[in-house]
């Protein structure tokens, strides 16, 4: 009996297509905005049909771009991940992973506000904002933090001056001293002294903790 190939070659296919639209929209949309889908279709190099079984919309294939930026800066918080780590210095990593991955976390902001709108931002960016206000909690229980909010409001607002000093920042200034300065200016709001934070920040750029930040 012959045997009927199955359908494994025809998923794979499937994916390759869909990773090389959204490689091909990351970068059509960075440098236009307002490209549209036929645009895409033809620059990713495959036809319109294509493109619409895998993003029927517009909007579909922002809500995936903005996953992959969410999935990015989850992957580049669990590789600065330190157990025990002061908090201090890993909101400070933290900031640090976010600058890492600028370029799809400015596109998940810009496009997002018109395409997802406010909720959809939000929503794409809970898993960040969680961990941001476990470190929080834990730094204000030591008291290294500031308590004059509660930790998940004090989350909210540093992922708000985040946001901004990413969505402010010209590509080509993501990397130091860009990144050193907006970990500074989180970790300030969130309550450190100019002369801790830059401890903090000297302790995320070298490696595991050796102390607490005072």
């Amino acid at each position: 009996m012959t045997t009927r190939p199955g359908p494994a070659p025809q998923r794979s296919h499937a994916r390759s297509n869909r990773a090389r639209i959204l490689a091909t929209a990351r970068e059509e949309l960075s440098r236009n905005p307002e490209a549209n889908l036929e645009e895409i279709a033809r620059a990713a190099g495959v036809v319109r049909r294509t493109l619409y079984g895998h993003f029927p919309n517009r909007q579909a294939l922002i809500a995936a771009l903005a996953d992959e930026a969410a999935q990015s800066v989850e992957e580049a918080f669990t590789a600065v991940r330190q157990p025990g780590a002061a908090p201090a210095t890993a909101m400070a990593r933290m900031t640090l992973a976010v600058w890492a991955v600028g370029d799809r976390y400015r596109m998940l902001i810009a496009l997002g506000r018109r395409d997802l709108g406010e909720e959809g931002i939000r929503a794409a960016l809970a898993p960040v904002r969680a961990e941001a206000t476990s470190i929080l909690e834990r730094g204000q229980r030591e008291g290294v933090f500031s308590d004059h909010l509660p930790a998940p409001v004090l989350a909210q607002a540093l992922e708000s001056l985040t946001l901004t000093l990413v969505e402010a920042q010209d590509p080509s200034s993501w990397h130091d001293p860009a990144g050193d300065a907006a970990a500074l200016a989180v970790l300030i709001a969130a309550g450190l002294t100019p002369a801790a934070a830059r401890g903090c920040l000297r302790s995320a750029r070298t490696g595991p903790d050796s102390s607490r930040a005072e």
